[in-house]
């Protein structure tokens, strides 16, 4: 038996969505492929709707000024999605751990999916390993990573952007 607690790549997969949000159901669905999700999820008419509205409820966590504020969103986001531990065999993956029912609604399955993902995410790294770019006026999710625990751009341009804009600043 593995443990899969969903933290790293539930909160990459989350913020992939955030930044770049597929424009139908089935683009939702690559995306959690990509991000090594084996389930197939039975097709709903608002998936796409629901799924939207359910990142928009993780983009709070992601924007929450306090570490307390953070906990009080992602424990509601828990106890709404019945995200509770169960033994798992599907999909050739061996016995592991998941934090959803049993059903296959995508909205419904993403959100305990991102909810548990960032809880463990965050308890096990940090609860500021979470927030937006810090290059203006970027506003990608940034999922912090790093051994160090320093990341504040959401990528190497962003990073450079704003060394340059601070280099010129500082020239006057």
């Amino acid at each position: 038996m593995h443990l899969n607690p969903y933290g790293e790549y539930a909160v990459l997969l989350a913020a992939s969505l955030a930044d770049d949000w597929p424009e139908t159901r089935e683009g939702i669905e690559a995306r959690t492929r990509d991000f090594g999700m084996t389930m197939v999820f039975a097709a709903s008419a608002d998936d796409h709707a629901a799924t939207r509205a359910v990142l928009d409820e993780w983009l709070r966590v992601v924007d929450a000024d306090t570490p307390a504020e953070r906990a009080r969103l992602l424990n509601a986001q828990m106890a709404a999605r019945g995200a509770y531990p169960q033994l798992i065999d599907h999909d050739g993956e061996g016995w592991h751990l998941h934090y959803r029912d049993d059903t296959a609604r995508l909205p419904l399955v993403l959100g305990a999916v991102f909810s548990v993902g960032t809880a463990l995410h965050l308890a096990g790294r940090g609860m500021g390993r979470l927030g937006r770019c810090a290059s203006s006026p970027c506003r990608k999710v940034v999922v912090d990573v790093t051994r160090n625990g320093r990341q504040r751009y959401c990528s190497v341009r962003c990073a450079n952007r704003d060394a340059v804009r601070r280099h010129r600043a500082r020239r006057g």
